[in-house]
C-alpha cells in the first residue's frame, strides 16, 4: 500500500441480517489506528455480530469491510487467513481448550503460528499470565478455573502474539469490581504500550468509558451516537441518556415486540 489510512478499519453502509432478523441497516464507523474503540449497545444490538464481520466469519448482505485497507468478504480463503494471523480476539464466552491447561491455552498460537523455540514460548506465555496477574495457575486446567479466572485466561491468549488489532468480546462480564478494573485499565495499558488498536465490545459503560479514546451506540441497526467520553455523557438524545444511566424507560423497550399478551393467552 502507498498511502496508509489513519483508520485501521472502516466500515460503510452495512447492511446485515439473520433470516428475516434485520441486524445493521446501513451502519457507517471507523476505528482509528493506535486507539481504543468501544462499541456499546444493549443485548441484541449486534456488537459481538459486528466482530464476526471484521474477522470474516460472515459476510454482509451489502455495504463494505476494510481492515488495513484489505476489504474482508472479497478475500480468498488464503488471504482471510494471512488477516486473521493479525488478530487477536478474545471470545465473549472465553473459549479455553477444556483439554488443555491453562499453560497449552495460551502457547497455542505461538506453536501454531510462530517457529518460536519452547524456551521462548514458555517465557512469554509466563510474560502474558503474569500481565493478567494468573501466573501460578499454569498447570491448572480450565475446569479448575473460576468464571472470571477463565476470561482473564482467555484474554491472556488473545494477546499472545501482540496482534495488529485485538478485539475483546464481553471481556468484563464475569469480573469482580477489582479484577474488573485491572483488566480494563491491562487494556489501556497494552495497547499503548505496543501501538496496537483494540475494540472493546461491551454494555459496561462506567468501565468502558474509563479507558476507551472513542465509543459507537448502537441500536435499531445504526449508530444512533458516536464520541468521546465526555461527548456521550453530555448528549441529551433519549437513546444516549438512557443507555448511559441505565434508566428503565426511553426509546429501548423491555418487552421484545409481539402480539398483545392477551392473544397469547387467548383472552382476547
Amino acid at each position: 500500500m502507498g498511502h496508509e489510512s489513519e483508520s485501521l478499519i472502516e466500515i460503510e453502509d452495512l447492511h446485515f441480517s439473520f433470516g428475516e432478523r434485520k441486524v445493521f441497516n446501513g451502519v457507517n464507523l471507523k476505528i482509528p489506528r493506535g486507539k481504543v474503540v468501544a462499541v456499546l449497545g444493549v443485548g441484541g444490538s449486534g456488537k459481538s455480530t459486528l466482530l464476526r464481520l471484521i474477522g470474516g466469519q460472515l459476510k454482509p448482505q451489502r455495504g463494505r469491510i476494510r481492515v488495513n485497507g484489505q476489504v474482508v468478504h472479497e478475500l480468498d480463503q488464503r488471504g482471510l487467513y494471512e488477516l486473521r494471523r493479525s488478530m487477536g480476539l478474545m471470545f465473549q464466552a472465553g473459549g479455553l481448550f477444556s483439554d488443555m491447561s491453562v499453560f497449552d491455552n495460551i502457547a497455542f498460537p505461538m506453536r501454531e503460528r510462530t517457529d518460536l523455540p519452547e524456551e521462548l514460548i514458555h517465557d512469554l506465555v509466563l510474560m502474558k499470565l503474569h500481565a493478567v496477574g494468573l501466573r501460578g495457575t499454569t498447570h491448572l486446567m480450565p475446569n479448575e478455573l473460576s468464571g472470571g479466572m477463565a476470561r482473564r485466561v482467555a484474554l491472556a491468549r488473545a494477546i499472545a502474539l501482540d496482534p495488529m488489532l485485538t478485539m475483546y468480546d464481553e471481556p468484563f462480564a464475569g469480573l469482580d469490581p477489582i479484577s474488573l478494573n485491572v483488566i480494563a485499565q491491562l487494556i489501556r495499558r497494552l495497547n499503548d504500550a505496543l501501538r496496537v488498536t483494540s475494540i472493546v465490545v461491551t454494555y459496561d459503560v462506567s468501565e468502558s468509558l474509563k479507558v476507551v479514546d472513542y465509543a459507537y451506540l448502537l441500536h435499531d441497526g445504526l449508530v444512533q451516537a458516536e464520541g468521546t467520553a465526555p461527548e456521550l455523557l453530555a448528549s441529551a438524545a433519549p437513546f444516549v441518556v438512557q443507555f448511559l444511566h441505565a434508566q428503565p424507560t426511553g426509546p429501548v423497550a423491555f418487552h421484545m415486540q409481539s402480539a398483545p399478551y392477551r392473544e397469547d393467552l387467548g383472552l382476547a
